[in-house]
């Protein structure tokens, strides 16, 4: 830290007009017609990627981003201290499954730089852990990731996707548990970047579901089944011609591997279907579309537990039981409260019930028939994922803005709640930071939430550098998580503040339901309402308010920084959507249809138009700094967004700010990213903001 203050203090920030020019970026227009309205696109020629005199611009984008970067006094320090805070937290196991008696885990160990799949005699012996699938042994140089897992239900096998560059395009391999011996089963096109992929296991463990793509397709993910020791060729296919063309399947075996439930998702928006397999080989519908069911999970007896938002937006858990799992019989078992159901656990005779309040998380559990009891976690704090091991006891995760993940065992019997031996130490603190809940007014009334974090003792004079981070879409709630990263930025007096916009799930279906299709404007209101408030009430100023987000949260900082450039100074933007008219004509816009709506559609377009980041840049205008970072493999969001909206950003802009496009050749989307990269992208990030906003 001392080191960023030195350079700060002794070496002038490189002036914007040192920097190589824009790389000439001509107009070629070609105009399309929308429900009889005519669009002129004149970046249309930076879309396909393979292009030489794209790749060449880019290539020249991206020299001119590092002539910036590199020369900022900021960044050999910043990379620095973010190679000191990744490389010293304990290890970190998330992932667990208990198969057979064996407890499995994906183990997160610096400076290793990709998590490796691990055996634990128990979670109360870390030491304990035996390497299975070692991503950093077979490529040492970080590119391979482990994209899930599965055990057989004996615990004797697990089944392995792998994938390169971030692409996500995984392949299935199999690894005996006791050995780490690799099987000679290889079977292709298993996972992908947006439908994902999935197995599961034959009760005998003589072979497994898998999920399957048809050759050179993104879509009709199908129904597979594979038997141990004979070629993928062979694989026999089982269901699914009939699923939706954007089918995302998630598998599941029961217990005692009787019945297989396929969870079908139609696309990204939050409609499901399930089918279940029976002992008699047949698949057959239990739920469709209409029903609103989402989240579903074997219990006790091979029971079936599904969380229902069917008249109940804040969700109600039912029971169907074998064999005909019908859900015209199904018991409701949990009511709908006044928190929305985000995860649920069947052990024993207990259930155990997560809910999300606005964000945090409260968990629960009850025996079927009796009241429910509060399991006392730690206030502010996001509950993870439930696993059930022995008997009804219950392991959890959690973790909050300023305590790392840590895992606990709670026993329903005494009522004791323990941490085990599992959970992470970092030796960067929070315990000079604060933690302040606060509620922003929307355009529309609605109250929205945000979480700030500032050091303790912050003067509210409007001079505090501010970094507002926000979502808002898929029904995903921004939880309280724990991220080493804001040690930089609060450690030079900067403001951390995290937004709970509508479009997520954090007060239920409802909340998720007026943050998407035609209502996706909401999601910008509430975001620009926080900032509104952070200025209002002298967190910060327009001068020193930055804003960062990802994927969709890229397209709210597009939308943020064309409805609202006043508002903001700096602007660091990753993997996002910009241009909605073209999103669909792109694999994963297919899948995002159902959550942003569809040109085709004339309310949808309209409202697509209406805000599309793209499409609202205008001429003349005082834009602020914005660095846009993509991956050549991003298979869920196509990189031509990120160099369309540059190009049309770099020709409006009448501020002197720059506008920055940083384009990675060793990563995607961001799933699998490798340790190294994700140090060299967050100094870029941090190093850009701080000379942006001026912070010494």
């Amino acid at each position: 830290m001392l080191a960023v203050a030195i350079l700060l203090s002794a070496t002038p920030l490189r002036a914007a007009d040192e920097l190589p020019p824009i790389p000439p970026t001509p107009k070629k227009s070609v105009t399309d017609e929308y429900n009889g309205v005519k669009v002129t696109d004149d970046y249309r020629w930076l879309e396909p990627a393979a292009d030489p005199e794209v790749r060449q611009w880019s290539s020249q984008q991206n020299a001119r981003t590092r002539s910036y970067l590199d020369h900022l006094p900021t960044w050999p320090a910043m990379v620095e201290r973010l190679t000191q805070l990744y490389s010293s937290p304990s290890a970190r196991f998330s992932g667990l499954t208990f198969r057979g008696g064996v407890l499995f885990a994906m183990k997160t160990q610096p400076p290793k730089l990709q998590p490796f799949l691990v055996t634990l005699s128990s979670p109360d012996d870390p030491g304990s852990a035996r390497i299975i699938v070692d991503p950093n042994a077979l490529d040492s140089s970080g590119s391979t990731t482990l994209d899930f897992y599965g055990p057989s239900l004996d615990g004797k096998l697990v089944a392995v996707s792998l994938s390169k560059g971030g692409t996500e395009d995984g392949s299935v391999s199999v690894f005996e548990v006791a050995t780490g011996k690799q099987l000679p089963d290889a079977i292709p096109r298993v996972h992908g970047a947006t439908a994902g992929g999935s197995v599961a296991w034959k009760g005998d463990a003589s072979g497994f579901w898998y999920t399957r793509y048809p050759p050179n397709s993104s879509f009709f993910q199908q129904i597979y089944f594979h038997r141990l020791g004979t070629p993928a060729a062979q694989d026999e296919y089982a269901f699914g011609k009939e699923f939706p063309r954007i089918a995302e399947i998630a598998l599941d075996s029961s217990d005692d591997g009787k019945y297989v439930l396929a969870r079908v998702a139609n696309g990204d928006g939050g409609d499901f279907l399930h089918y279940m397999r029976g002992p008699e080989g047949r698949w057959h519908q239990i739920t469709r579309i209409s029903d609103e069911t989402s989240e579903a999970a074997f219990g006790p007896g091979d029971s079936l537990y599904l969380l229902s938002r069917k008249d109940s937006p804040l969700g109600k858990l039912l029971e169907l039981a074998p064999p005909a799992f019908s859900l015209g019989n199904a018991k409701t078992v949990v009511t709908p409260g006044r928190s929305s159901i985000d995860g649920f656990l069947a052990a024993g005779p207990y259930l155990y019930v997560r809910y999300t309040a606005g964000g945090p998380s409260k968990l629960v559990f009850k025996r079927l028939g009796e009241p429910e009891r509060t399991i006392d976690i730690q206030p502010i704090s996001s509950v993870g994922q439930l696993l059930r091991t022995n008997g009804s006891q219950l392991l959890f995760e959690s973790q909050s803005f300023v305590e790392p993940p840590a895992w606990y065992r709670y026993d329903p019997s005494s009522g004791q709640l323990n941490r085990t031996a599992l959970f992470q130490t970092s030796t960067a603190g929070f315990n000079d930071i604060e933690l302040v809940r606060q509620t922003a007014v929307s355009k529309d009334g609605t109250r929205v939430p945000m979480n700030i974090l500032r050091r303790k003792g912050a003067k509210l004079d409007g001079s505090n550098p501010a970094l507002l981070y926000g979502y808002g879409g898929f029904g995903i709630s921004q939880a309280p998580n724990f991220s080493i990263r804001r040690r930089v930025w609060l450690d030079y007096g900067g403001i951390w503040v995290i937004a709970n916009l509508r479009g997520g799930s954090e007060f239920g279906e409802t909340w998720h339901e007026q943050g998407r299709l035609t209502k996706k404007q909401n999601v910008f209101d509430d975001f620009i309402a926080c900032a509104e408030y952070l200025i209002k009430a002298k967190y910060t100023s327009p001068e020193k308010l930055a804003i960062e987000g990802g994927s969709n949260g890229g397209l709210l900082m597009g939308a943020a920084l064309t409805q609202r450039p006043d508002l903001f100074r700096a602007v660091a933007s990753h993997v996002g959507i910009y241009d909605m008219l073209r999103m669909e004509t792109f694999p994963n816009g297919v899948f995002n249809v159902t959550e942003y709506g569809t040109v085709k559609e004339r309310d949808q377009f309209q409202a697509l138009y209406a805000y599309s980041p793209y499409h609202r840049v205008k001429d003349g205008t005082d834009y602020p700094a914005v660095l846009f970072l993509t991956g050549e493999n991003d298979g869920r969001v196509d990189p031509m967004n990120s160099r369309k909206m540059t190009a049309r950003l770099q020709a409006a802009t009448h501020s002197d700010r720059p506008v920055f496009l940083r384009t990675s050749s060793r990563s995607g989307h961001g799933i699998g990213t490798a340790l190294n990269e994700r140090i060299d992208q967050d100094a870029d990030v941090f190093a850009f903001l701080f000379d942006q906003l001026g912070m010494k």
